[in-house]
């Protein structure tokens, strides 16, 4: 007589982003009750939706529509607020530091991989003092304030080099996280002019650095330098093949020889597998990244799964061209990839055989501000407002829950009517500010 388990499965999922929460999500729809539990563990209570990330910072959205609470989702899971800092499979353990600084072990039968990659930086003096990221939802915040800030700052001063330097912001990065968030900054910016005496447009200096010799690898190279084309239309001063040899103190020097002054400095190039799979002992290949099957098993460990940013999925679409290829890292697999990760934990569970992932590259969409947009869908190139309108339609397609969905749907409508919100909120980055100033008078 086969022997009965007294305790459901535990399940760890260890991220709560895009594979993480979607994982849980597809989990606790085809769980049997008693069959499992799942616990989700992540440093923030909420999953944030990166390709909105720039529409978030240049007011078309509102911040909190583009970020999903974990716990209102996943109602039958439990969310930890924490971060994993060890992962001992041969203990069958995570440890966990969570939100009030103590330390927990978690430990689970089944585990997932899902931590997402964080940005590479290089060894750029200056750049830890003056860089500003993009990946994160408060970064996107103090991002829109910051550029407005400036904006105030700059109509209130007489010096023509501080002015310059106010108005002087650069984005280091081409790929798209880099030109949406440069596109998107640079039109909420120029919107915001027209109430400002004193400031034209082209007293702004946009500036866009890129290592490589095409911005967008994502996209075919004719729309590449497209983009290119209308970011310089619009004033934008695009460095390609050109590297930064020192930030520092505000002061960009390019390889090329050029040098200016900026207040405003965005650092989206690149990014790198999590820190902490180096604290494990899953297998890793030389890009810091585990290694799976086109299943998503971790390979030579039954029980463990992972997908997403830091996991070596094979691409099986591309494996006739290249037998070592693997998925890239971007949301269109992070997406799919859970979806089936959740049905073959599932079947795994039930003694099933787990089905290989498989997903041809549909194409790609990016927005460049307000009805401005390149796509490259299924070989077919789209430009403009048409392009515009599939990015939009893509990514609100994908935005987890029907409340999110709607939320997005209804910022962009009072937009259409009412413009661009201007107003910065820089006091939410020092809210204790007036409060110290009222006890010292």
């Amino acid at each position: 007589m086969a022997a009965v388990k007294s305790q459901p499965t535990r399940i760890v999922i260890v991220g709560g982003g895009y594979v993480g929460m979607y994982t849980a999500l597809g989990l606790q729809r085809k769980l049997r009750s008693g069959e499992a539990s799942v616990t989700v563990i992540d440093p923030q209570p909420h999953m944030t939706y990166q390709p909105f990330l720039p529409e978030a910072a240049a007011g078309s959205i509102e911040p909190r529509h583009v970020v999903v609470p974990l716990r209102r989702v996943l109602k039958r899971c439990h969310v930890v607020t924490g971060r994993a800092t060890k992962i001992e499979h041969a203990r069958k353990a995570v440890t966990v530091e969570l939100a009030d600084g103590h330390v927990e072990e978690f430990e689970y039968d089944v585990l997932v991989s899902a931590l997402g990659a964080i940005s590479r930086t290089l060894p750029i003096p200056g750049l830890p003092e003056v860089g500003i990221g993009m990946k994160t939802i408060g970064e996107a915040i103090y991002l829109r304030n910051h550029v407005l800030s400036r904006l105030d700052q700059a109509a209130s001063t007489n010096d023509p080099e501080l002015r310059r330097r106010l108005l002087s912001f650069v984005v280091i990065g081409g790929g798209f996280a880099g030109i949406e968030t440069l596109a998107e900054l640079e039109d909420m910016a120029r919107y915001a002019l027209r109430y400002y005496e004193g400031l034209k447009p082209e007293d702004m200096h946009w500036v866009l650095v890129e290592a490589a010799g095409r911005i967008m690898p994502e996209v075919s190279a004719p729309l590449g330098v497209y983009t290119v084309e209308q970011l310089e239309k619009r004033g934008i001063k695009c460095y390609l093949d050109t590297r930064v040899k020192s930030l520092e103190g505000g002061h960009v020097v390019l390889d090329d020889g050029t040098e200016f002054d900026s207040d405003t400095i965005i650092w989206t190039a690149g990014m790198k597998a999590n820190p902490v799979l180096r604290n494990t002992d899953l297998p890793l290949d030389e890009r810091g990244r585990v290694r799976c099957t086109a299943a998503m098993q971790v390979v030579g460990l039954p029980g463990v799964w992972a997908a997403g940013d830091c996991s070596a999925v094979p691409d099986l679409s591309r494996t006739e061209e290249d037998p070592n290829a693997t998925c890239v890292p971007n949301a269109q697999h992070a997406i799919r990839q859970s979806k089936l990760l959740a049905a073959n934990i599932v079947a795994s569970l039930r003694g099933k055989k787990p089905k290989d992932y498989y997903h041809k590259y549909l194409g790609s969409v990016a927005g460049l501000g307000l009805y401005k947009g390149v796509a490259d869908v299924f070989g077919l190139r789209f430009k403009g407002v048409v392009a515009w309108f599939m990015h939009r339609s893509y990514h609100v397609m994908f935005m987890p829950t029907v409340n999110r969905k709607f939320r997005i749907f209804v910022d962009w409508t009072q937009a259409l009517f009412s413009g661009r919100e201007v107003v910065a909120l820089g006091q939410i980055h020092d809210p204790k500010a007036e409060f110290d100033r009222a006890t010292k008078s």
